[in-house]
C-alpha cells in the first residue's frame, strides 16, 4: 500500500468536497439483487418532515410512497435531515433511478441495474481485468537480494500492491502486530478458491478460463517467495520506487519505509492465507486439469511445507514473539484448505486448535479481542474474516458439539456487527467499530467506537479509507451468515447490503469507488495514487484529517501527496468484491 507512492512528478491539486445540494438522492450506483435489499437514501437541507419517492424505469412510474424520515444526524455535518426510499418490493429486472420530491423540489438518482447475480454479473469481468492488468511483469524481480544477506532469489510475477505502488506485499504493517492485512496471498486464495468452488458461475459468464489463468499467476509467484527453509518472503520492497533505494526481499516499518529483518512471513503476515492458495491452487489444478508454471503436485507440496515450517516457528517470524488473533484465523484457514486438498486427519486437529484459540476470544458482546488481554479486535483491511474462517471451518468439522459451538460463535460475530452498527443514528447503515486510541505505539485506555479506523493507531502513520473492510463483512455475511443461518434475518442481509452500496455510490459524496462503473468515480491524482484501471477500488472514505478518534468525514481533501489515503486502488479491495460478488451470486 503506497504512503508517498510518487513516482510520476506532476502535481495535482484535487479536492472532493461533500455536495450541498439542497435535495440529493443517493444509491448504489451499479448493481442490486433481484431478491435483495434496496434503498436510496435522500438528504435535504429543507425542515419538511415529509415527501415522497417514485422509481422510475425510462419515464415509467413502477412503484412509489412516502419517505420514511430517519433519525437526526449530525456526526458528518449539520443541517441535513435525511429519508429512506426502500424500494425493495422492486423484483423485475431493469434498470431503474429513484425519484424524490420534497418541499417542492424534485431530484432523481443515478441508475442502477436490477437482476439475478446483479454484482457478480455486472463486475467480475472488469474485476479479473484489474488483477491482469495489476500483473508484475518487470523483469528485475529475477535477481533481487535478500537483505543483509548476498543471496539473490527470484522472486517475478506477483501483482503489484496498488495504483502507485510496484512493490509486492503478502502483508505489511506488522510492526504494529494487529493491522496486518492479508494482501497478495489473500488475493492468490480468492482468485483459487471462486475458480474452483465458483467455477459453473465463470463458465456460465465465459470468464472460466480468466480466473484460473490468474489464479496460477498467484500461486506461481508463492511458489518462488517459499525459501528453501519453509518460510515465504514478506516483501518485495524499493521504498515505494524512491531513487536510489535498492529493490530486495526485506520487511519495512513506518511511514520512512525503514528497511529491517521482519520479511519472513509469519501466520498474520501473509504466511497463512499463502499456504490456504497454494492448497486451493493445488485443487484447482486437480479439478481443471490446469495449471501454471508449476503443477499442482508442486503447489500443495508447497503449502505443506509452509504450514509444517511455521507450527514451528510462527511466533519467532512476529514482530513482538507473541501470537494473535490474526494469526488463529489465517492459520484456521490454511488448516481448513489443507485438509480439503488432503483429506488428512492433522490438518482438522489443526483447524480445530486454531477455531478453538478464536473462538474464546469471543467477548460477550460478539465481538473478538485482538490479544490476551482486552485490546478489541478492529481492522480497516479484514473485519469479517475471523467469522469468514469459521464459516469455511464448520464445512470440514464433523462432530457435531464442535460444530454447534462454531456456529453460536459466528451467529454472535454477525449479530454483534449488526448491533453496534444501528447503536447510533446512521442514516447509511455504514459498519461501526470498537477501538482503543494508541499511545507509544500501544492501544491503551477507554475502549470507544466510531464510524472510521482511529488515525492515531499502533502503525505510527497509516490511516485510508475501508472499502475492503467493508467487503469483507458482507462477504462473511454471505458465506458465514448463510452457513449458520440459510434464510438470513432481514437485518443481517440489510446490513450486508448497506456495505456494498457505500462502496458502489450510496454515501455522502455519492461517489463510486469501484472505477468504471457509475456516475461518478474517484478522481485521478496520478501524483500519489499512480494507475487507475476500472475494475480497481479506490480506498475510500475516512474520518475527518486531524482527528486522532477518526470522527468527522472526509475524500480526497488534499494536499495531493496523501491522496493515496482515500484515491488509490489497491489490491485488497478489488479481492473482497470478487469475494462478494461471487458469495451473494451463489447464495441465491
Amino acid at each position: 500500500m503506497a504512503s508517498h507512492a510518487a513516482t510520476d512528478e506532476r502535481k495535482t491539486t484535487v479536492s472532493v468536497t461533500l455536495p450541498t445540494d439542497p435535495l440529493l438522492v443517493q444509491l448504489n450506483q451499479v448493481a442490486l439483487e433481484r431478491s435483495g435489499p434496496k434503498r436510496a437514501v435522500v438528504e435535504s437541507t429543507s425542515v419538511a418532515q415529509s415527501g415522497r419517492y417514485r422509481v422510475l424505469s425510462g419515464g415509467k412510474t413502477i412503484a412509489e410512497g412516502e419517505l420514511k424520515p430517519l433519525p437526526d444526524f449530525s456526526a458528518w455535518g449539520t443541517g441535513k435531515r435525511y429519508f429512506e426510499a426502500d424500494f425493495s418490493s422492486v423484483q423485475t429486472p431493469g434498470v431503474y433511478r429513484v425519484e424524490a420530491t420534497l418541499d417542492g423540489r424534485r431530484v432523481k438518482s443515478a441508475p442502477v441495474r436490477v437482476r439475478d447475480q446483479a454484482l457478480f454479473a455486472t463486475t467480475a469481468d472488469k474485476l479479473l481485468d484489474y488483477f491482469h492488468r495489476s500483473r508484475h511483469t518487470g523483469k528485475g524481480d529475477r535477481r533481487i537480494r535478500i537483505f543483509e544477506t548476498e543471496r539473490v532469489v527470484d522472486v517475478h510475477g506477483g501483482w503489484k500492491d496498488a495504483g502507485g505502488d510496484t512493490g509486492k506485499y503478502l502483508s505489511h504493517l506488522g510492526y504494529a502486530n494487529f493491522f496486518n492485512p492479508q494482501q497478495t496471498s489473500m488475493a492468490a486464495w480468492a482468485l483459487a478458491y471462486t475458480a474452483d468452488a465458483s467455477a459453473d458461475l465463470y463458465r456460465r459468464a465465459g470468464l472460466l478460463k480468466r480466473a484460473q489463468d490468474e489464479a496460477f499467476w498467484g500461486a506461481d509467484y508463492l511458489h518462488r517467495i517459499l525459501d528453501a527453509e519453509g518460510y515465504f518472503y514478506t516483501t518485495v520492497f524499493d521504498k515505494w520506487g524512491a531513487e536510489g533505494a535498492e529493490r530486495m526481499v526485506v520487511g519495512y516499518e513506518g511511514d520512512d519505509g525503514r528497511y529491517t529483518t521482519l520479511y519472513r512471513s509469519a501466520y498474520r503476515a501473509g504466511g497463512g492465507m499463502a499456504i490456504a492458495a497454494l492448497a486451493r491452487a493445488s485443487m484447482l489444478a486437480r479439478q481443471s486439469g490446469r495449471h501454471g508454471s508449476f503443477d499442482g503436485k508442486t503447489y500443495l507440496a508447497d503449502a505443506i511445507k509452509g504450514f509444517d515450517h511455521l507450527q514451528q516457528f510462527n511466533a519467532q517470524y512476529t514482530a513482538n514473539g507473541v501470537e494473535n488473533i490474526i494469526d488463529d484465523y489465517t492459520a484456521l484457514m490454511a488448516a481448513v484448505e489443507l485438509f480439503n486438498a488432503t483429506k488428512e486427519a492433522r490438518f482438522l486437529d489443526t483447524a480445530r486448535t486454531r477455531a478453538d484459540s478464536l473462538m474464546r476470544r469471543q467477548a460477550a458482546d460478539g465481538g473478538f479481542i485482538s490479544d490476551g488481554g482486552s485490546r478489541p479486535y478492529y481492522h480497516a483491511v479484514e473485519a469479517g474474516l475471523p467469522a469468514l474462517s469459521l464459516g469455511h471451518y464448520l464445512d470440514i468439522e464433523t462432530d457435531d458439539t464442535r460444530r454447534a459451538h462454531a456456529t453460536t460463535v459466528i451467529k454472535a460475530a454477525l449479530q454483534h456487527e449488526v448491533d453496534i452498527t444501528r447503536r447510533v443514528s446512521n442514516p447509511f447503515g455504514y459498519a461501526r467499530q470498537s477501538f482503543q486510541l494508541a499511545k507509544d505505539g500501544k492501544a491503551e485506555g477507554p475502549v470507544m467506537e466510531g464510524f472510521f479506523i482511529p488515525h492515531r493507531n499502533e502503525t505510527g502513520y497509516w490511516w485510508q479509507g475501508e472499502s475492503a473492510r467493508l467487503l469483507s463483512l458482507s462477504t462473511a455475511v454471505a458465506v458465514a451468515g448463510r452457513k449458520v443461518s440459510p434464510t438470513l434475518p432481514a437485518d443481517w442481509a440489510a446490513f450486508a447490503q448497506d456495505q456494498v452500496d457505500w462502496t458502489l455510490g450510496r454515501n455522502p459524496y455519492g461517489i463510486s469507488m469501484l472505477y468504471g462503473f457509475g456516475q461518478r468515480n474517484p478522481p485521478t491524482v496520478a501524483s500519489s495514487a499512480g494507475d487507475m484501471f476500472a475494475g480497481g477500488i479506490s480506498n475510500g472514505i475516512t474520518g475527518a484529517v486531524g482527528s486522532d478518534t477518526g470522527e468527522g468525514i472526509a475524500f480526497g481533501p488534499g494536499p495531493d501527496d496523501e491522496q493515496w489515503r482515500w484515491v488509490e486502488q489497491w489490491i485488497p479491495h478489488s479481492t473482497w468484491m470478487l469475494l462478494a460478488a461471487t458469495a451473494m451470486a451463489q447464495s441465491r
